[in-house]
Order: C-alpha cells, then structure tokens, then sequence
C-alpha cells in the first residue's frame, strides 16, 4: 500500500511542479494566430457536394476518382507510321532507362541488318562500365575539390551522390565509343543489375570512406600523383565489388545468330569494340541534344558542369530551342524510320494501366476545386517538374502533316501500358518532352551552326540539370 501511496505522490508532484503550458494570444508576424485560424476555418463549408467528395476521397484512391473517361474513351493505337521493332524490354528496379532507351535507338537496325527475329543488347554490359567510370570521376572529383570546405557547395552535391544509376543520352555514346557492346546473351542481367539500391547502397558507402581517406591524405602533405596512385588502389576494390554483382565483362566473346528464315550463322569471334563496328556501324558522335528549357534563351549551346560519367569526356552539352522545333525534328527523324530517344517528365499526367499519356488524364482540379496550373517554366524552376526518364518515339500519327499522337517504346517490361508502348498525346509532348536526340543529318545549318559557338555553362544545381539523375 506504501509503495502505491509513492507513486500516487509522486504523480501529483510532477503535476504541481510542471508548468502549465499556454499558447500566446498572439503569433509573432506570419504566424497563424487564432484570428487567422478562423478565418481559414470559416472558409469550409460542408455542404452537400462536398461531404460526397470527402467520402469519396477518404475511401479510394484519388487516381480512380480523377481519370478523365473522357481522354480514356478518345484513345486508340492507330498510328499512320509505326517503325518496326521487336520486343520490350525491361529495366527492373534499377535507375537505367537512359541506357536502355539509347541501346534500343540501335536495336531496329541490327534486327533489319541480319534479318533477326528479335535482338537485345547486353545492357548489363554497359551498365557495368558505366558504374567503373563513374566511380573514377567521383574520386578525381574529391581530389580536385580536396581543398574545399565539406559544406561547399559543389562538394556537397559530389558527396550527396557517389554512385547513381541515373544518365544522360551523352553517357551512352562515351560508353560505347570506349567499350563497344555486346549481344545480351554473353553478359546477361544479374539480381543486383536489375534491383541496383543495395548494390548503389554499399558502393557509396566504400566511395564515401575513399573520400574521407583522400582528403585526409591530401591535409597530411600528399601531392595530386600520390593521391591519385591511391585512387588506382581504390578503384580496384571497386571493380571487385562490381564484378561480385554483375558478373565479369568479357574482353572478347564467340556470337553466332539464327535469322527469321531459320538460317545459322557460323560463329564468329569480336572484340566488343569490334562488335558495334561490324554488326551495328553508327557514327554516335553525329547524334545532337536538343533541349526545350523555357527558363534559358534559345538557340544557343550550354553546358552543365560537373555531369559527365567519363572523366576524359566532356560533361553534358546541348543546344536549348522552343517545344515547336523539337517537335519539328523529332517528326523528320521518326518519319525516315530512324528511332529518336527523348528525356520526360513520366511522373505527369500519365496512366500506366492504359498506357496513355495525356494533360488532365487526371482532372485534379474539378475534384479539389483548385487551381493547380504552372507554366512550363516554372514547373522547372520550382522544382516541381523535370526530365526524369527516358523512353523512344517509334511511331507518330499525323493529321495534314502535323502530328496528333505519338507512339513510344518504354523499357518497363510489356506487363505494363499497352503491351510495353505508350500512346503520347501530341499536347503531353509539349508540356512534359524536354529533351530529344536527333541525327545531324535532319537539321538545318543555323542549327548547327550553334554547335560551333562557345557553350555558355550552368551549374550542376541549374533545374534543367537534374534530367535523369
């Protein structure tokens, strides 16, 4: 009884003890005082409409209540020119739709070429080679900014994101021009090629700790070729860690093929260089990006600073023009059956059930009664758009030469949109496309002729930048 007597008095002296907390009649300046509170809580009224909408959107999801039938209704998968293609593919739970939307641009012409049934690049491959790079241009990055405070800026971002999966279409070319590819069968995908967080997870954390020891070197005395000789030391761990997950890239490889009239081929021996030459034959440096960013003036050359994958390659360049000649090169080059790979915002206005791509397939604003419109512009400058994947035109359907829809070969595997393609309302195009490559040979000279000029550079914190990271 004395022990519950002891703990009933010592309750009660908390109780008398503790101050009684008050809220201030008054905010400070900005704050939501009790007069502003009631203002905003006078402004609800709950009438009949919308008690049916808070049933509704308290007991489904928002998405069902919202797709405009409409748009569903409208859509089909007619398209007066399709380009022929074979097979989707799949990038799983990895960060690699640049890679893969950049080697399926090359597919159609290695299935025209040997007349194949189907074909599909090693992915895996690149991917490998990518990561290799990518974790040298980290380090040579830590030992170029060695001097630096830790909360600079730049060093921040460096820090932030050792490892990532994500690319720019000039990634594509720099690897290959170095590496060559190879068919998928010789480099197959791994569980940590297609489900890359842990892999990611790990490798940073190594590269974190090779950051921290190479700055301490560099404040012990240590010169830039002693560092860099650690760096060598470094990167090996590195590509053992990565031949651990993704297997070991082959230096030469024995490919033979079965083409669509049930004929073998002899078997031959390349060179992964030597494969791309032979079988696939295409100039990479004649393709150009072409950027819509309305927050920059057009028809010039920029360059992001700090985004390359490659060390000894130049970062991302790109010459910035408006929504219609994208529009208009993207159609030439779609038109000659050549495949054109394009950076998006797929987060927006997109239904992966249908696979339709369309503004308002998601009518917001008739369910919430607000208005939830931005520009182009801003939806890039704050932060609540950007190009965040990658995908490939391989068709458009025209009405008096002028584009309606367009259709598009993504890399999520054919369980999802329609068969794996998408139909791409031609208004989606201009709001959420922000990037295209296109081959040199379909643009005219004051096109490039802006290749000529000085690029003028952005930081890397610039929001056009953040494609596809």
């Amino acid at each position: 009884m004395k022990r519950f007597l002891g703990i009933s008095f010592f309750f009660l002296m908390l109780v008398i003890l503790t101050p009684i907390l008050t809220f201030p009649e008054t905010s400070p300046a900005g704050g939501l005082n009790s007069e502003i509170l009631s203002q905003i809580q006078g402004s609800f009224k709950m009438d009949g409409y919308t008690k049916t909408i808070l049933n509704a959107l308290t007991n489904n999801e928002i998405k069902n209540l919202v797709l405009n039938r409409e748009i569903v209704v409208a859509n089909n998968d007619l398209f007066n020119h399709r380009i022929k293609t074979k097979g989707i593919t799949n990038q799983n739970s990895s960060g690699r739709c640049w890679l893969f939307a950049g080697l399926n641009i090359l597919r159609p012409l290695v299935i025209e070429k040997l007349k194949l049934k189907e074909f599909e690049f090693s992915q895996n491959y690149l991917f490998f080679w990518d990561k290799m790079e990518k974790a040298n241009t980290f380090l040579e990055n830590v030992i170029s900014t060695r001097d630096k405070d830790l909360l600079d800026r730049d060093v921040v971002m460096i820090l932030s994101d050792p490892f990532p999966d994500g690319g720019y279409w000039s990634y594509v070319g720099a690897l290959i021009n170095k590496y060559g590819v190879v068919p998928k069968g010789v480099m197959p995908e791994t569980q940590n090629s297609s489900n890359t967080s842990m892999m990611d997870n790990i490798t940073a954390r190594k590269l974190r700790q090779d950051a921290a020891v190479l700055r301490d070197l560099s404040m012990k005395g240590q010169g830039i070729d002693e560092l860099r000789g650690r760096k060598v030391e470094m990167l090996k761990d590195i590509y053992h860690m990565l031949v651990l997950n993704l297997g070991l890239p082959p230096t030469n490889f024995q490919w033979r093929y079965e083409d669509r009239d049930t004929v073998v081929s002899q078997p031959k021996t390349y060179t992964p260089q030597a494969f791309f030459k032979e079988v696939v034959g295409v100039n990479l440096n004649n393709y150009v990006s072409l950027v819509n960013s309305p927050n920059h003036p057009y028809d010039r050359l920029y360059q992001i600073r700090s985004t390359r994958n490659l060390y000894d390659s130049p970062d991302v360049t790109f010459i910035n023009l408006d929504i219609k000649q994208l529009k208009k090169f993207t159609l030439s080059q779609v038109l000659k059956d050549e495949p054109v790979w394009f950076g998006c915002d797929v987060r927006k206005d997109q239904n992966g059930d249908k696979g339709i791509m369309a503004p308002d397939i998601y009518d917001y604003q008739s369910i919430y009664g607000v208005d939830l419109q931005l520009t182009k512009s801003d939806r890039l400058l704050y932060r609540e758009s950007t190009a965040n994947h990658a995908m490939v035109f391989v068709g458009v359907d025209t009405l008096e030469h002028q584009p309606t829809k367009w259709l598009v070969e993504n890399s999520w595997g054919d369980a999802k949109g329609n068969k794996g393609y998408w139909t791409m309302f031609d208004k989606w195009f201009d709001e959420y496309v922000y990037e295209v490559i296109i081959n040199k040979k379909y643009l005219p000279g004051n096109i490039l002729d802006i290749l000529k000029t000085m690029p003028e550079e952005l930081p890397p914190w610039d929001p056009i930048s953040s494609m596809l990271k």
